[in-house]
């Protein structure tokens, strides 16, 4: 993979700046982790090199000083918002962080629950976190927010949202994905603490879209994409460039909250020290870039990836064309088409030549493998093998899985196990492989070339089950499906 990013020069630039933010406020500073702090996969493709756990080698520098609060909707929670990158829904995220930043020796505060109005599920969420021992705290929506600042900045805005207790100077608020109201939580607390009598800062660390690049740079196009479902736009900050005459991006929420912030701020010191959105942030990864043509290209591949992933979900009746609509302009507005994505002619080719579902892979190298259906494999089971074969240097002709190994699992799923469809699932097919390796030299050869599918791109003819999707994903290759179904079921 070719490198577009430096992430070591971005770890260095991105902590000094936030210990000069921190050193700017007094002993307390909400710092608003945007994106996803434990595993930023999306920043990972689009800027090649940036290491997907690059916030949290920063935040645990300062992990003495720091507390974490996770915010999750309670919308989400109610409609089972599933991260698109792991397969989980957002209340099942909240609980792998948790997990996962104890084991790093964060100290996890609490969860918030934002846009709290009674739901159910959301009731059913937070009495299992406090069954755990963790605080839980409610938000309520506000009438008019976020334009109403003289209703938000008051008792009936901010002042019903229950406080947040915190102990730690520096409290970094993130969440599972966006739209889960950070920003509010954070400005919540601060009218709390001023209530309270004590002055509290805030600052914002959002990797996207990346002020200093053009607004209709691929990388930023690619986080409009990314964030479609939310009618997330970028912009140009019109405070920035009003006050500095300097043209930098940034996008509508951040633009439409900025009258509250500088409200909240008046209120709490006498006046604001931001001048814009832009302002807020502490963003250096724009400067970190060492091949702009690298990204772009990645970024390219990004919007096709989310457009095909917007496309299969209006398939499955799960997606809304609006959504779709957006990324299409997105992939024109970056001029990019879906043939870009080398797979996606290849898996459409092999379909129809042998008139059946097919798929395509890309090798690290640049090689196009492809897999067809065939009576004891589907065209995923066929191309992991066929795709791991050829990195272990074994003729395609060889089998790795003898044909009568396959028949019995197949006897077992179709005669005990009541499965209608007799082909294996690719989980079923890397049992196989790793069965035959134990006694097949050329199987173990193939089954030890798994680690160099991550990163590999794959494309089906058809949308996969919800196995080979997630089997895909385990093994870290970037999949995407033409929105069709093999066979037209009720």
């Amino acid at each position: 993979m070719k490198i577009g990013f430096d992430n070591e020069k971005y770890l260095t630039m991105q902590s000094e700046h936030i210990r000069e933010r921190i050193s700017k406020f007094g002993n307390k500073l909400y710092l608003e982790f945007g994106g996803k702090l434990f595993d930023d996969y999306h920043a990972s493709r689009v800027l090649p090199g940036f290491q997907p756990d690059s916030k949290l080698k920063m935040l645990m520098q300062l992990s003495d000083q720091a507390e974490i609060v996770i915010v999750i909707s309670a919308k989400d929670i109610d409609k089972n918002k599933v991260r698109g990158d792991l397969g989980i829904t957002y209340d099942s995220d909240v609980l792998r962080l948790i997990e996962e930043f104890r084991s790093r020796g964060l100290y996890v505060g609490s969860v918030c629950i934002t846009q709290y109005t009674g739901q159910e599920s959301a009731d059913t969420f937070k009495k299992y976190l406090e069954k755990l021992g963790m605080a839980v705290y409610l938000h309520y929506p506000i009438a008019g927010y976020p334009s109403n600042t003289s209703l938000i900045v008051s008792d009936e805005g901010y002042g019903k949202n229950e406080y947040i207790k915190t102990s730690r100077p520096l409290v970094v608020v993130t969440a599972p994905g966006p739209g889960s109201g950070k920003m509010a939580t954070c400005l919540s607390q601060l009218y709390h603490e001023y209530k309270r009598g004590i002055t509290a800062g805030y600052a914002k660390f959002e990797t996207f879209p990346i002020w200093n690049i053009p607004l209709k740079h691929p990388v930023n196009l690619a986080y409009e994409a990314a964030t479609a479902d939310l009618n997330d736009v970028n912009m140009i900050d019109p405070f920035h460039l009003e006050h500095y005459h300097i043209t930098t991006v940034n996008y509508n929420r951040d633009v439409e909250i900025f009258p509250v912030l500088q409200t909240m701020f008046e209120k709490i010191i006498g006046e604001c020290p931001y001048k814009s959105p832009t302002d807020m942030g502490v963003n250096m990864a724009g400067n970190c870039i060492v091949d702009d043509e690298v990204c772009c290209e990645a970024s390219r591949q990004e919007i096709i990836r989310r457009y095909f992933k917007s496309m299969d979900a209006i398939a499955s009746g799960t997606g809304k064309e609006e959504e779709a609509y957006k990324i299409e302009l997105l992939l024109q507005q970056a001029k990019a088409r879906v043939e870009d994505r080398k797979v996606v002619p290849a898996a459409l080719k092999r379909e129809e030549e042998t008139g059946a579902p097919a798929a395509a892979m890309e090798l690290p190298d640049g090689r196009i493998i492809t897999g067809k259906t065939s009576d004891l494999l589907g065209p995923s089971s066929a191309l992991l093998l066929n795709a791991l074969k050829e990195l272990a240097g074994v003729p395609h002709e060889h089998h790795v899985i003898s044909p009568n190994a396959l028949r019995p699992i197949q006897n077992l799923k179709t005669k005990y196990l009541g499965s209608k469809n007799p082909r294996l699932h690719t989980d079923e097919t890397l049992i196989a492989l790793s069965i035959s390796a134990a006694e097949s030299p050329e199987a173990r050869q193939s089954l030890e070339q798994i680690p160099n599918l991550k990163g590999c791109q794959a494309h089906t003819s058809v949308m996969l089950s919800a196995v080979d999707i997630q089997e895909f994903r385990k093994l870290g290759i970037e999949l995407t499906c033409h929105p069709k179904f093999e066979k037209k079921r009720l």
